[in-house]
C-alpha cells in the first residue's frame, strides 16, 4: 500500500510544479494567490490527509526519499489547509527523533506557520516584499540569534539565502506588487478566510 501512496504523492507533487512553472512563465503566478495553483494545492492536500490517515507520517521508512520529499512538499504548498500543516508538523517533529524526516523540513514549515499565523518566525525561510520593495525575511524573533538557529537544522546564514532569494525574483521576472497595502489587505482576508487568523 505504501507504493501506492508514493506513486500518488510523488505525481501530486510533479503536477504542483508543472503548474507552478506554468504560471510562472506566464506571470500570472505572481499576482496573488492564483486560483488554479490554490485548487493543485488544495487536492495535493487532501490526497496527503488520506496518505496520512492510511500510514501516519509519508517519511522516509514508508515511501522512500522521493516519496517523503513529495509528502514534505504537498504539505508546505497546503497554505489554505492550516489544520493540516499543524498536524503535519507535529507528526514531522514525532518522527525526526526516529530518522523518519528532517529538521530543515521542520525549520522550513514551522517558519511558514508562525507567518501566517501573524507571529515571528525562528529560522529565517519565509519571505515578502519589505516596504522597499525588495524580497525580505519575513519579521523573525531575536534576530541576533538566526543564524545559529540556521546552522543547527543545516541553513546557511541569512545573508546568503537573501542574496539568492532576490536573483531568483530577477531570473524569474517576478515584481514587487505595485500595491503593497492592497496586497497586505488581501492577505490578512485570505488568511482569516482559510483559518490562519481569528
Amino acid at each position: 500500500m505504501s507504493d501506492d501512496w508514493r506513486t500518488q504523492l510523488i505525481a501530486a507533487a510533479r503536477r504542483d510544479a508543472e503548474t507552478r512553472a506554468r504560471l510562472a512563465a506566464s506571470g500570472a503566478l505572481f499576482d496573488g494567490y492564483h486560483p488554479e495553483m490554490e485548487a493543485v494545492h488544495l487536492e495535493n492536500a487532501a490526497l496527503l490527509d488520506r496518505a496520512i490517515d492510511a500510514i501516519g507520517w509519508p517519511g522516509r521508512h514508508a515511501l522512500e526519499d522521493e516519496g517523503a520529499a513529495a509528502a514534505f512538499m504537498i504539505l508546505q504548498h497546503a497554505i489554505s489547509r492550516p489544520d493540516l500543516q499543524r498536524r503535519g508538523l507535529a507528526l514531522m517533529l514525532d518522527a525526526i527523533e526516529r530518522g523518519d524526516a528532517n529538521a530543515l523540513d521542520a525549520a522550513y514549515l514551522s517558519d511558514r506557520i508562525a507567518v501566517f499565523e501573524g507571529r515571528e518566525q525562528t529560522f529565517g525561510t519565509q519571505f515578502d516584499w519589505d516596504s522597499s520593495g525588495l524580497l525580505s525575511p519575513a519579521p523573525i524573533r531575536d534576530p541576533e540569534g538566526v543564524d545559529e538557529r540556521r546552522e543547527s537544522v543545516g541553513l546557511p546564514p541569512l545573508n546568503e539565502i537573501v542574496a539568492h532569494m532576490r536573483a531568483n525574483v530577477v531570473a524569474e521576472r517576478e515584481r514587487a506588487p505595485a500595491d503593497s497595502a492592497q496586497r497586505r489587505a488581501d492577505f490578512e482576508a485570505w488568511a482569516r478566510r482559510v483559518g490562519w487568523r481569528a
